[in-house]
């Protein structure tokens, strides 16, 4: 399938990656979308997600359903989830807003940490939706690390594609999570590294709170950047060697070739901390299931165009119209 669009055109003042990437998610915004259902999805039997669901009138099965995964130390709430939730609403689907396992305040809903590999909850979303909701039109849509986690959950199902999974989004998916680790710890990056290092650091003080004797903090060495973080704690909390044998494990790089259900995948060429070069390696392009777009400007989940109205987020509006349009082939 190959879906046609209108190229993006940044903002005039917006062409540099990082004024890009800071305006696009610290910039408030307002949404008109109705109030949304909390639901509880449980991905294993300890753990439970956190949704936020808008219905369309009567949850009628015909209408579509798109589900959308947001980024590290991102939640439900994240300025790109609210828009691609109300552009999607109002053309008919109902949305499914979810918050990773910790996020939007859930850590007491699970005894674990998160991580990028976790494809296994989303597929366990996709399951309860198809089989026991009856929904026989699901889309999923992620960024960032949440691009990384559905880019891994199609290409683990491979040429086995449910009928009910229509079709995936992902936008600067961070395939290969040690080249975006490698990236943070440029001197230009140091602003993101701290924030994210500071909150995942903030999050595991909450979870020893809740649990001390599995997430200690008295011994723990220092952390100062993310890949630091993932060789002292994610790793080791996983089963994984040290830092780098996660990010080989469960960066979608390696099964990106196997996506068989029809994907839109947009990076930016500018984007911060995502390498376009990660792209490029893992052959994206090649892959006749995935439509890969990948515009010069746009930073890390910006893409704001210089049009206004329902265009002024390219990417979210591109998200929207692509699962619009499988739908539309029912």
């Amino acid at each position: 399938m190959d879906f046609s669009f209108p190229p993006f055109k940044p903002h005039p003042l917006l062409k540099n990656g990082h004024v890009m990437t800071i305006i696009s998610a610290f910039v408030p915004r307002r949404f008109d979308i109705p109030s949304a259902e909390a639901r509880l999805f449980q991905v294993d039997p300890e753990s439970h997600l956190l949704a936020h669901c808008h219905w369309q009138p009567g949850k009628r099965k015909d209408a579509p359903v798109i589900v959308i995964v947001h980024g590290l130390e991102g939640s439900s709430d994240g300025n790109y989830v609210r828009g691609i939730a109300e552009k999607a609403f109002h053309r008919g689907f109902h949305v499914v807003r979810m918050n990773q396992r910790n996020c939007g305040g859930t850590e007491a809903l699970t005894p674990t940490l998160y991580n990028s590999g976790m494809s296994a909850d989303y597929r366990a979303v996709f399951e309860e939706l198809s089989d026991s909701d009856g929904f026989d039109q699901i889309f999923f849509a992620g960024y960032s690390m949440g691009g990384n986690l559905v880019t891994k959950m199609a290409g683990e199902f491979g040429a086995a594609v449910p009928k009910a999974l229509r079709g995936v989004c992902a936008v600067c998916p961070a395939i290969d999570l040690a080249a975006c680790a490698d990236a943070l710890e440029r001197v230009d990056n140091y602003p993101y590294q701290r924030r994210f290092v500071k909150g995942l650091m903030s999050r595991y003080a909450r979870k020893h709170e809740l649990f001390p004797e599995r997430y200690p903090i008295r011994g723990l060495a220092p952390v100062r950047t993310v890949r630091q973080f993932d060789d002292v704690i994610t790793a080791p909390q996983f089963g994984y060697r040290d830092a780098q044998e996660y990010y080989e494990n469960v960066g979608a790089k390696r099964v990106a070739a196997q996506v068989r259900v029809p994907m839109l995948m947009i990076t930016a060429q500018d984007d911060p901390f995502v390498p376009y070069a990660s792209f490029l390696a893992a052959k994206i392009s090649e892959n006749p299931a995935i439509q890969f777009v990948a515009p010069r400007h746009g930073g890390h989940c910006g893409f704001i165009s210089r049009h206004a109205g329902s265009e002024r987020f390219w990417a979210e509006q591109r998200v929207v119209d692509f699962c619009a349009s499988i739908a539309e082939c029912k």
